[in-house]
């Protein structure tokens, strides 16, 4: 510290020469007036100037085949709905939506929507359709290939699986059957809710639809096959379906008083089924394949069956009570707290009343 303060000052001078360099440079800058002289290190270049591009006619728009302008023709021989095993055999009384309003959309589809179906405009040739359908299927599979396609697709890990729930075969499952077609010989297909009442229904319409095969069936699984002739770039044009349609309203599935029996029998038979044990607990989107067959047990030794569809919802007890009218058969008699009250007929009385009398 010592050495650095005892140390002699240092002063700063200028070279000479850099001096004279400085006041030389400022001298011709402040006395040189002419603009030409200026000359900056980095001076802009002159741009070109623009040519105006000529504007490009308008192409002439070709009509496509998959032109969302046009409507699209369907060559499909059956009526398009919204559910094919689950619509009701009875005719509507009345609509909830006005029939103009397609859920195909507007424009969209060559065909009428009539509020229900949308029929077919050309006259269907029944033989050549079994031609075609038996010329895709192609030759029987052997056993061999059934057990291989079986065990490929029957587990419930298959990422070809479709999930049919209580509408049943609705018209857009056949678009997603053709898009797993595009990739796999068959989809796993698994029915649960009230279609699982009438499987054999189901399988039908599955097979008439598709235009497939089932090769597997096992209480609510199904596997269909789509045939050793499949061309995917040959599949059908199935236009799809934009929204659900309101559903019709129907004629009454419970009369006030039941055919062949009096007010009071009606009343007294509903409170007797109120009353009785249930058969059997049906639970929400569950399998029902032997409700039929429990149900058509019970009436060779009761008159009236009850069954328990709590948690199931109102919509459904209906479905199934309609369904129950058809294959048990039998009469409804009574939807009440999710409650299905059944009544065998008088039909089946007086079949058995002449089998005891002949014996």
């Amino acid at each position: 510290m010592l050495k650095l303060l005892s140390s002699p000052h240092k002063s700063l001078t200028l070279n000479p020469y850099k001096r004279f360099l400085f006041l030389s440079r400022l001298l011709t800058q402040s006395l040189s007036n002419d603009p030409y002289d200026y000359d900056p290190p980095f001076s802009p270049a002159s741009k070109p100037p623009k040519t105006q591009k000529k504007e490009a006619e308008p192409r002439k728009r070709t009509q496509r085949k998959d032109d969302p302008t046009q409507p699209l023709k369907s060559d499909l021989p059956f009526d398009f709905s919204y559910s094919y095993s689950e619509t009701p055999s009875a005719e509507p009384i009345s609509f909830r939506e006005s029939p103009k309003f397609s859920p195909f959309g507007p424009g969209r589809l060559d065909r009428k929507w009539t509020g229900t179906a949308a029929p077919a405009q050309q006259e269907v040739d029944l033989n050549r359709l079994a031609e075609e359908r038996k010329r895709v299927l192609g030759d029987p599979l052997t056993e061999e290939e059934v057990a291989e396609l079986v065990e490929r697709y029957r587990h419930s890990d298959c990422s070809r699986q479709i999930n049919m729930g209580k509408g049943g075969v609705t018209h857009n499952m056949l678009d997603d059957i053709h898009n797993h077609w595009k990739r796999a010989e068959a989809v796993r297909i698994k029915c649960l809710g009230v279609p699982t009442l009438d499987m054999d229904n189901v399988c039908f319409h599955l097979e008439d639809k598709s235009g497939g095969a089932i090769i597997y069936r096992h209480i609510n699984v199904l596997i269909l096959y789509r045939g050793r002739n499949y061309d995917p770039n040959n599949r059908p044009v199935i236009p799809v379906m934009l929204w659900k349609p309101y559903p019709p309203i129907y004629p009454k599935l419970v009369k006030n008083v039941a055919d062949g029996l009096t007010f009071e029998e009606t009343k007294e038979l509903r409170n007797e089924g109120l009353n009785s044990l249930p058969l059997m607990k049906l639970t929400r989107n569950g399998v029902y394949v032997n409700v039929v067959d429990r149900v058509k047990e019970a009436f060779k030794t009761e008159e009236v069956v009850r069954l328990d569809c709590t948690h199931v919802g109102t919509s459904d007890c209906k479905r199934i009570g309609a369904k129950l009218r058809d294959l048990a058969p039998c009469t409804p008699l009574l939807f009440k707290d999710e409650q299905i009250i059944l009544w065998k007929g008088k039909q089946d009385q007086e079949q058995d009343f002449r089998c005891i009398d002949r014996s």
